[in-house]
């Protein structure tokens, strides 16, 4: 009985070392990050006193460079997931217009086609997808064209943020040495 008990109590002691000596993965090299408009303000925020609800909120992955060329590799217009690991998913609290498509307010999946003179920005019916491998069975819900820049200063990290224009908002994606704009109508 004494053996039978020290075996039990050696086996958990064994068990309960094991547990916790478990290590966890290392940090994502392309960790999440979400953007809001207006101003990264939550959904919940509330600033002096006053409800401030997001219209927009953007969930992406923020690769960095790394010492590599990043834009002479996706810049060739083909489909890319502006970032990295899952699409991107971009939510809408309202209704807007993207190119000359009305878009109800829901999530959509975001993509770019980028080119030296232009991005061509992709909305897509199929979320919870990682890069744009499952977007043959999905539906296209609009495109846009929008505008490049080059930026003085190198940004090492993929960067998003939304600027307010006049009739709307621009979506800006800052990489390395270039600044597309995604173009949205409220």
């Amino acid at each position: 009985m004494k053996r039978s008990f020290f075996l039990v109590a050696l086996t958990l002691a064994f068990v309960a070392v094991n547990a916790q000596a478990q290590k966890f993965p290392g940090l994502d090299p392309s960790p999440m990050d979400k953007v809001f408009y207006p101003g990264n303000v939550p959904l919940s925020d509330l600033r002096g006193g006053d409800y401030v609800a997001a219209k927009v909120k953007l969930v992406y992955s923020r690769p960095q460079l790394k010492g590599r060329d990043m834009m002479g590799k996706i810049v060739n217009g083909k489909m890319w997931r502006m970032g990295a690991n899952e699409a991107n998913e971009i939510t809408f609290y309202q209704d807007v217009t993207i190119g000359d498509t009305k878009v109800s307010a829901g999530t959509y999946s975001l993509f770019a086609m980028p080119s030296a003179d232009k991005w061509t920005f992709v909305l897509h019916s199929k979320l919870n997808t990682w890069g744009n491998f499952a977007l043959k069975n999905s539906k296209e819900v609009a495109r846009v064209d929008g505008p490049v820049s080059k930026s003085d200063d190198s940004i090492e990290a993929l960067s998003m943020m939304f600027k307010e224009v006049e009739g709307g908002l621009h979506l800006m994606i800052g990489w390395q040495n270039t600044i597309a704009e995604m173009p949205i109508k409220m």
